[in-house]
């Protein structure tokens, strides 16, 4: 089991040193932004939503490697998906990160990478900022969304 936790945790700091989809969309038709003032994590999310599906999407801002990491792994993850789907992604990443079971999320992909976070309740708060500012900015939420 070390291995694979090894792995995990490669797969983070590379996300966290080279993060993908990591720029300001200047044709998105959605965005948010989310602040964690507990780790002092910033965020913006960017979409292009067309016909209900996530044409593109991508993320701006600083944070510590969980939050990074997880911004850019959702990204990838939401390439191409309608936004219904988007929902019941959020939920079952959340569920994963904040679960007491080890049960497998493995219709989730990469993002099971960042299971390990739930051992740490403080980080939790890290691996959902961009997450939930995905949200604000389905709904077009003006206001900047916070964790607390």
């Amino acid at each position: 089991m070390s291995d694979l936790r090894e792995l995990y945790q490669e797969v983070i700091f590379d996300h966290y040193r080279k993060p993908r989809n990591c720029h300001e969309m200047a044709c998105a038709n959605h965005h948010a932004e989310g602040h964690n003032p507990l780790c002092g994590d910033e965020v913006k999310v960017y979409l292009q939503v067309e016909d209900g599906v996530i044409r593109d999407v991508s993320f701006s801002g600083s944070g510590c490697a969980i939050s990074t990491a997880s911004a850019s792994l959702m990204t990838e993850a939401l390439k191409g998906r309608k936004v219904e789907e988007v929902e019941h992604l959020f939920q079952e990443f959340h569920q994963m990160v904040t679960g007491a079971d080890d049960a497998s999320h493995e219709d989730l992909g990469k993002l099971e990478v960042l299971a390990g976070v739930r051992e740490f309740p403080t980080r939790v708060k890290c691996a959902t900022l961009a997450w939930h500012t995905l949200q604000a900015a389905l709904k077009n939420q003006s206001q900047p969304i916070t964790t607390e």
